[in-house]
């Protein structure tokens, strides 16, 4: 196969990933950025001696990043330094009352069976199923471009859809073995940041619960920025170039071919074209109507995950009694999802998340200092202003006082918010979403937006718009799995 000219919008994970796969087979490819550093919503903000990852802050799935890792013969340990968290996290269910997560099993039955006398044998059972899901869905539907429903016509995967629990809820499956309002809460929460309600998405996704429980929540030594670095390395060593500040605004396409990707001064002449940007925008606004891949009442009517509410936070002491992973579920949690899916609107008393990495890593901040972030999970697509992120805060900052016995207002010596028009302004984001779409039944595989274009025979999308769906290790098989269409496709043509 002749080499081809490859450009890849967009350096988050799933481009840098495609990127990487396609150099190492020989192509010339090009990650044109549009900010001034890789890696998507991976990103690193510092101030003051403050290191803070501006995205995703949860290492789930190592065998993932280390699947990855080894198709060019490295291994994570190369890059960075793991390091498991113990507890898991901690859950705060009002002031002076918590649990905390662990990191064993018998240590996680114990738990169970205090708060639901029987639990624990249940939770056998339970993490037995979620582990055929996760071992089933990670290790062959992920991997499918979804592009027919075709794809999925066998028996065997129709046999393995019901074992998967394609077609019932994640809030049924849960009650089917335990009653306990808390265990309920915790194995629902993932389904609340990932994109949906409970009711609404397939049971599938207690292969996150698996994730989550089973192979544990992790960190890499330095911050989550430390993958991003890893992956520009892999990329790099195989001879992929990055241009960073270098925002495609069109893709100019001949005969039903890209034939070129344009910025603000340059234009580039292309074989291929994989768009790790914002689907919706690369969809809409990069290519003339005559080539979108769908309408914009198509664009309007997914339903998208939600976007954050966001306070990267620094103060000049240390924070005491909390985790590095703290999630505040002292209030009402249908309301909040309700607040996100079924009635959008900025949520009257919000469910947030806390996360310290200074806990774990002394790096991250000044000597005696604490690095935090707070999140709110909020519906995408609402009015974001500074009147509304500063009542939020004073709210959060206020609950945060209450239920830890502590007040960091006085010692706060850094604070940046970040929302809604945040995620639009610096990644196009369609309505500000954070993590992609609803995971819902009928958003998920073969109806999820295409990987392939329908009109531009050499243009792929990748990314969390798209197959498999969002979060970081998905991301990462994306773009292995639109490298892998590419190469199809190239070959098909030589």
């Amino acid at each position: 196969m002749k080499s081809s000219k490859i450009a890849i919008i967009g350096s988050g994970f799933a481009g840098l990933a495609a990127a990487a796969l396609l150099a190492a087979e020989g192509h010339d490819v090009t990650i044109y950025e549009k900010n001034e550093q890789p890696g998507g919503r991976a990103r690193v903000w510092q101030k003051d001696g403050f290191r803070f990852d501006m995205g995703p802050s949860w290492y789930w799935m190592p065998d993932v990043f280390e699947n990855f890792f080894n198709l060019f013969k490295h291994k994570t340990s190369d890059f960075y330094e793991l390091k498991r968290i113990d507890p898991s996290y901690r859950i705060y269910w009002n002031k002076n009352d918590y649990n905390d997560i662990p990191a064993g099993i018998p240590q996680l039955k114990e738990m169970f069976e205090q708060l639901e006398p029987g639990s624990a044998a249940n939770l056998d059972i339970f993490l037995k199923q979620a582990g055929y899901k996760y071992s089933t869905g990670m290790g062959d539907f992920v991997f499918r471009p979804s592009n027919s429903v075709k794809e999925y016509m066998d028996i065997r995967l129709l046999t393995a859809s019901f074992k998967l629990q394609m077609f019932s809820s994640i809030r049924a499956h849960v009650k089917k073995y335990f009653n306990n309002p808390r265990i309920v809460k915790l194995l629902e929460f993932p389904v609340l940041f990932l994109g949906g309600t409970a009711k609404n998405t397939p049971a599938l996704y207690s292969m996150m619960n698996y994730a989550d429980l089973a192979l544990g929540t992790w960190y890499p030594m330095g911050g989550m920025n430390e993958i991003v670095k890893a992956m520009v390395a892999v990329a790099e060593e195989q001879g992929v170039r990055i241009k960073l500040n270098s925002e495609i605004k069109e893709i100019k396409v001949i005969d039903n071919k890209a034939s070129s990707v344009v910025t603000e001064t340059e234009s580039f002449d292309v074989d291929m074209v994989i768009s790790n940007a914002d689907y919706e925008h690369t969809d809409q606004t990069l290519l003339e109507t005559k080539y979108q891949n769908y309408s914009a009442a198509y664009w309007d009517k997914r339903v998208l995950s939600p976007s954050s509410l966001l306070f990267f936070i620094g103060t000049n002491k240390k924070v005491e009694g909390i985790k590095h992973h703290n999630l505040f579920f002292d209030e009402d949690f249908e309301k909040h999802s309700e607040e996100i899916y079924k009635e959008p609107a900025w949520p009257q008393k919000p469910l947030f998340y806390v996360c310290c990495p200074s806990k774990t890593d002394p790096h991250v901040a000044p000597p005696g200092a604490e690095n935090l972030f707070f999140l709110i999970p909020v519906a995408s697509g609402l009015t974001d202003t500074p009147e509304i992120r500063e009542k939020y805060f004073n709210m959060i900052m206020e609950r945060f006082k209450t239920i830890t016995g502590q007040d960091i207002r006085p010692s706060i010596v850094v604070n940046r918010s970040y929302a809604i028009n945040d995620f639009i302004e610096d990644y196009h984001s369609f309505k500000g979403n954070a993590y992609g779409l609803a995971n819902t039944l009928l958003q998920t595989a073969f109806l999820k937006p295409k990987l392939r274009s329908k009109k531009v025979e050499n243009l792929l999308y990748t990314g969390q718009l798209t197959v498999p769906g969002p979060g970081v290790p998905p991301a990462i098989i994306s773009g292995q799995v639109a490298a892998r269409e590419a190469i199809k496709y190239l070959q098909s043509t030589t």
